[in-house]
């Protein structure tokens, strides 16, 4: 989710040894190596589809059994009054970081990561799109996954963080986009003994075909960022032809939309026109990035909008 600055602060606290203690119990058979091998990444799953051990981002959301057996980092999450998606516990050994990168997949268009962390020390620094700053434990933190970011452990010890997917509620976007009172004003959550509150997750929303209306969200929020990466008349003018080409896509979309529906009739002519579409992007693409982030503008169409528009 593109968000209008790089870093939100929360004004809310949470019990830090609880966590700790949490987190601290999970055997070792709970950290799973990064899903792209990134070195010195590890996570433990918490709502994944189906409750399962999976890096799925599609798909029924359900609590696994790792989360089952944390009755603090329960309320935690549901103390946010939210829906969850795809959640974990995200462990960078020491010395290591986190390559620079943007979110660019079709999970993150309409979606924000949570950070709490659990065990850090100053020398941890989270860098987007030119800030930083240091996440201290127990604190609450969102920041723009779209812009580019990286993460640095300088220390000596294993950092963790909470790390949550969610859309928001309005009450949710209320409280994190307000002013930052002095600390002394922040909520505290602490542990209640024997509160076992229901973590919200999300359900499966996927249909076969994507619909048209959001289709054209998606293109829309990709030709607003497009430009090019060298001014020059023909780049500008493969520009123009690109946004052309989107652009007549969503109304070709549309009519497929209206003359079949969505749930799975004509499935090889959407398939087809995807398949043009990709293969007219690909001649024009070259040199075309966001405008925000400099990511390739034809690997964003990809990953957002083309994989995502059948359901296999």
């Amino acid at each position: 989710m593109r968000l209008p600055q790089p870093f939100y602060q929360l004004p809310v606290l949470f019990d830090v040894a609880c966590l700790q203690t949490e987190v601290a119990a999970l055997p070792d058979e709970a950290w799973a190596p990064h899903p792209d091998g990134v070195p010195g990444n590890s996570a433990a799953r918490l709502i994944t589809v189906g409750g399962a051990e999976s890096d799925a981002h599609v798909g029924q959301m359900l609590p696994t059994r790792w989360l089952a057996g944390m009755p603090y980092l329960r309320q935690v999450l549901a103390g946010f009054g939210v829906v969850w998606s795809r959640s974990r516990l995200m462990r960078l050994a020491p010395g290591v970081g986190v390559p620079e990168h943007a979110d660019i997949n079709y999970h993150w268009h309409n979606r924000v990561r949570l950070h709490i962390p659990v065990f850090t020390t100053p020398e941890v620094r989270f860098h987007c799109d030119g800030q930083s700053v240091h996440m201290a434990a127990g604190e609450t933190w969102l920041f723009d996954n779209w812009r580019r970011h990286h993460v640095e452990n300088n220390s000596t010890v294993e950092r963790v963080h909470l790390v949550a997917d969610t859309s928001g509620t309005s009450d949710f976007w209320q409280f994190a986009r307000k002013p930052l009172p002095p600390r002394t004003q922040w909520r505290t959550l602490p542990m209640k003994p024997g509160a076992n509150p229901q973590v919200l997750t999300e359900a499966d929303q996927r249909s076969v075909v994507m619909p048209a209306a959001e289709v054209q969200l998606l293109i829309d929020d990709l030709r607003g960022e497009l430009t090019v990466a060298a001014d020059s008349d023909e780049a500008r003018s493969r520009g123009e032809r690109f946004d052309r080409l989107l652009e007549s896509f969503v109304f070709d979309w549309r009519q497929l939309c209206a003359l079949h529906g969505t749930a799975g009739r004509g499935l090889a002519q959407f398939d087809g026109l995807t398949h043009s579409v990709h293969q007219a992007a690909r001649a024009l693409g070259d040199g075309l990035v966001m405008r925000t982030n400099g990511v390739d503008a034809m690997l964003v169409l990809e990953k957002r909008v083309l994989q995502h528009l059948i359901v296999e």
